[in-house]
């Protein structure tokens, strides 16, 4: 497991939501302290403040990417193009992994499940009942490979 797999993995059993566990991982590369990250990151949790809609560990990953590859310049189509390109590159590799990118799909909840704005306990079996640490590691691992990887040919 990556380092920042382990990182990711450890902020997610400390408290933090999916999204916040894989940003939180990179924040520092990001430009940005664990605090800000965890702000910013904090509403995309639980598929999006539990609507069980795109995972939260996969909206982290795209914040990172984002955050080194994103397009500033609003004007230019190319840059945008390329970067969406790269973002369904991370999220269908996250996707083969798992079989979906979903929250509800991956927990196994009724296709129309939505939670109320609350978040659960962290409990042991909290953590025995959802596969959520373990996706949050995939996410941070497959983020820092796609970094590495496919970035180094840059825009």
């Amino acid at each position: 497991m990556s380092s920042k797999a382990e990182e990711a993995r450890k902020l997610f059993c400390a408290g933090a939501n999916c999204a916040q566990a894989v940003f939180g991982a990179f924040a520092g590369e990001c430009g940005f302290t664990q605090e800000e990250a965890f702000r910013m990151a904090s509403g995309l949790g639980g598929g999006m403040a539990r609507l069980r809609e795109v995972c939260g560990a996969v909206s982290g990953m795209v914040l990172v990417l984002n955050c080194k590859s994103g397009n500033g310049d609003i004007t230019d189509k190319a840059a945008k193009d390329l970067h969406y390109a790269r973002v369904q590159a991370l999220c269908n590799a996250f996707r083969q992994e798992t079989g979906s990118i979903v929250c509800r799909e991956l927990l196994g909840l009724a296709k129309d499940q939505r939670d109320a704005p609350r978040s659960e306990a962290r409990t042991g079996e909290y953590y025995r009942k959802r596969p959520c640490a373990d996706l949050v590691a995939l996410a941070a691992e497959l983020t820092e490979k796609y970094l590495a990887e496919a970035l180094t040919e840059k825009k």
